[in-house]
């Protein structure tokens, strides 16, 4: 398969179609980045990245797994979670995000690259199996999926997801909707 920008925007547009999160994950990347700047959210705001994280794959994912991951993640102190994302927001880049992210339970870089996508999505793209592998499938990855990935596997990921965007000039968010809808 060969990306191209009008691959990419249709299938973008077939995401926002069909995807049954669509409506709520646009509205929390309008609202969490400004959150989680400010440090007005609360608890919820922050698990919901994580829900989102494995619920996105709507089934597909083992359901005990996401379960664990979630009771893990509600056992951070909650001041511990503020630090972290706070850490993130002010990271120089990737690798200074995830690490912060990452030293808190059920968060392994995958999830880490979520809360960076939501904590600023013109910067950071989330990463996993299903965008990963359609990456690889379009010769842009030259690995399989690491499960998970380590830190500088994702800024490998991270920075072709980034001259993808600027190829097609899109943002990551468009990207991201076309590799998940590419993968399906």
């Amino acid at each position: 398969m060969e990306l191209t920008r009008s691959l990419v925007e249709s299938q973008a547009r077939e995401y926002r179609n069909r995807e049954p999160l669509y409506a709520v994950e646009e509205e929390n990347l309008e609202t969490l980045p400004a959150a989680f700047e400010s440090g007005e959210y609360g608890r919820r705001d922050a698990a919901w990245v994580v829900r989102w994280y494995y619920r996105r794959f709507l089934g597909d994912y083992p359901d005990d797994e996401r379960r664990d991951a979630e009771e893990r993640f509600r056992t951070n102190d909650f001041e511990a979670v503020r630090v972290a994302i706070a850490d993130a927001v002010d990271a120089s880049d990737a690798t200074a995000g995830i690490d912060s992210l990452t030293a808190l339970e059920a968060v392994d870089v995958p999830v880490a690259s979520a809360f960076c996508m939501f904590i600023d999505p013109d910067e950071f793209v989330v990463v996993g199996p299903r965008e990963w592998s359609t990456l690889r499938d379009a010769d842009e990855l030259p690995h399989p999926y690491p499960d998970p990935p380590s830190v500088s596997q994702y800024e490998t990921y991270l920075e072709r997801c980034r001259s993808l965007a600027d190829r097609f000039d899109c943002d990551l968010w468009t990207l991201y909707r076309a590799l998940w809808r590419l993968s399906d």
